[in-house]
Parts: C-alpha cells; sequence; structure tokens
C-alpha cells in the first residue's frame, strides 16, 4: 500500500478512503486489467473454437501483466469488467449446448491452464530432472530418453496450450452435453 500510495504522491493512509484493504485494492486492479479483453473484438467462431480464441486473449493478458497471477490464488470478487467477460465467455459457449455449471467449470479451467502455462514459461528453461536413475525411475527414464531423440516441432509451446485447451473443453462440455440431452 506504501508503494501504491507513493507512486500517488499521497500517504498509506489517504488509500484506505477509497479501498478498504489491500485485498480490496488487488481486486480493483484485476477487474481493471480484465477490461483490456473486453476490448478485444469478439472471436468470430463460438463453442470450442471461439473458446480457444479467448483463452489466448487471457494467456496474452497474463503475460502482460504477470502480477495477475497472484491474486488468482485466493479468492475472487468480482468486478464488473470481470462479470462482462464471464457474460462473453457464455455467450461464446452458448451453441455447445452444455450444463450452464459445465460452461461455468469451462471457464474457470480455461483461465487457470492460462494462467499455468504462462506461470511455467518463466520457469520452463531452469526446470530439470536432473539425473535419473534408470533402476528407481524406469519409465521416467524411457520417456526422456524418447523424448530427447525426437525431433522439436517449430511450436511446441502454442501447440500444446491450444491443444491443451480444446482437449480440456472438449471432454467437459462435449461429454455433458451428450449427457443433458
Amino acid at each position: 500500500m506504501r508503494a501504491v500510495a507513493a507512486a500517488l504522491g499521497t500517504g498509506a493512509g489517504s488509500l484506505y478512503r477509497y479501498v478498504s484493504s489491500r485485498s480490496d485494492l488487488l481486486d480493483l486492479m484485476a477487474d481493471r486489467a480484465v477490461g483490456e479483453l473486453l476490448a478485444v473484438p469478439a472471436p468470430i467462431e463460438s463453442g470450442i473454437e471461439g473458446m480457444l480464441v479467448l483463452a489466448r486473449q487471457q494467456r496474452d493478458l497474463f503475460r502482460r501483466h504477470r502480477w495477475l497471477l497472484d491474486p488468482l490464488t485466493g479468492p475472487i470478487h468480482a468486478g464488473p469488467n470481470a462479470l462482462a467477460w464471464f457474460d462473453h465467455c457464455l455467450a461464446v459457449l452458448e451453441p455447445t449446448r452444455a450444463p450452464v455449471s459445465a460452461s461455468f467449470e469451462a471457464i474457470a479451467l480455461t483461465t487457470g491452464l492460462a494462467s499455468t502455462m504462462v506461470r511455467g514459461e518463466a520457469g520452463r528453461a531452469s526446470f530439470s530432472f536432473g539425473s535419473v536413475d534408470p533402476d528407481l525411475h524406469s519409465h521416467l527414464d524411457r520417456a526422456l530418453a524418447g523424448a530427447a531423440s525426437s525431433a522439436p516441432s517449430a511450436a511446441p509451446a502454442r501447440d500444446l496450450f491450444d491443444r491443451a485447451v480444446r482437449g480440456l473443453l472438449r471432454g467437459l462440455l462435449e461429454t455433458d452435453a451428450d449427457a443433458a440431452r
């Protein structure tokens, strides 16, 4: 709060006239950032492919505002921009005819996947299994040997993200939509 107050040229106590806590301030900041998603043109497609477009937009938002990853770990208090974004996602999902609960889960899990992928991008270069004892971890040893011998794809991160979002949404929405019929 002191850093925010200093950036605004006021005292920390002055901020408490507008927000009751640091948590409230983070909620306002997060809602403001989510407002950037509303400025992006709506996807032409609906359903799963439309949600993939929205998931990419969320991933880009998390890349621009990495600080936004931290407030997502606690309780979320949706402001007007978050409510509008959620409503927009529901409109994109409407043609799937999945139950409302599955649509809510799809939005939450897509957001979670986008944030997790961005969080992982920062640590990807430093992650290593180190030395793997083939006697103790035979499956991991074979998997790593196979991965080392295969040629990398041209765009593995995007392909992985797209495949993960599509797979998650197909599994959740198409299964639930079939069950609801």
